[in-house]
């Protein structure tokens, strides 16, 4: 059964049966808004204008980013996190973008995995409707644990989403939602840091 979750809300994500989870899939969802635009003649016409929204993991221990997997670097180094490829535009239905973290083989020093956004292209979130991230059980078929609706539209280009924390007990993930700027990953590392 999925979680609704609000912003600062944190669940331990465990299997139904109670027991750790081994892998776990963050998936990142969007559609960009269709607007209406006057034609030279009086006119209206329906438009949409590609997006290219970029879903990256900072992998942080020791109060620094150690490691980060991104459309450019598909693999964390340890080789457990690694991102499905970009997407350019948000089209179609279901995930645009997913990064795979085999919870199991994350490296020892890794206190917490951020899950940021950034618009690439540099447009705003005003003109990204439907915005979600959820986290899935890879081990049952992709079903869905918790979702985050990525709400509140804004000026900003880019947003810290969420993090999957090591804890005495396991993993537990946190949705955050910290609205930042820029177009990279990297330059969202100061805005990760400051939300742990």
């Amino acid at each position: 059964m999925s979680i609704n979750l609000s912003k600062g809300q944190t669940v331990d994500l465990r299997k139904q049966d109670g027991g750790n989870l081994s892998r776990v899939r963050m998936g990142l969802g969007w559609d960009v808004k269709t607007i209406t635009k006057k034609t030279l003649f009086g006119g209206t016409k329906q438009v949409q204008r590609a997006i290219d929204l970029d879903a990256s993991a900072l992998v942080i221990g020791g109060g620094r980013v150690l490691d980060t997997v991104y459309f450019g670097k598909l693999r964390s180094s340890d080789g457990a996190i690694q991102h499905t490829g970009d997407n350019l535009t948000g089209e179609g239905d279901g995930d645009d973008e997913s990064i795979n973290v085999d919870l199991g083989a994350v490296h020892p020093s890794v206190e917490h995995i951020v899950f940021v956004v950034n618009s690439y292209s540099g447009e705003n979130f005003t003109e990204i409707d439907n915005a979600v991230v959820r986290v899935v059980d890879s081990m049952a078929g992709d079903a869905e644990l918790a979702r985050f609706q990525l709400t509140g539209s804004g000026t900003h280009t880019a947003l810290v989403m969420a993090r999957v924390s090591r804890t005495p007990a396991g993993w537990s993930f946190t949705a955050i939602g910290a609205p930042g700027n820029g177009r990279t990953a990297r330059d969202l590392e100061p805005l990760a840091l400051s939300v742990l």
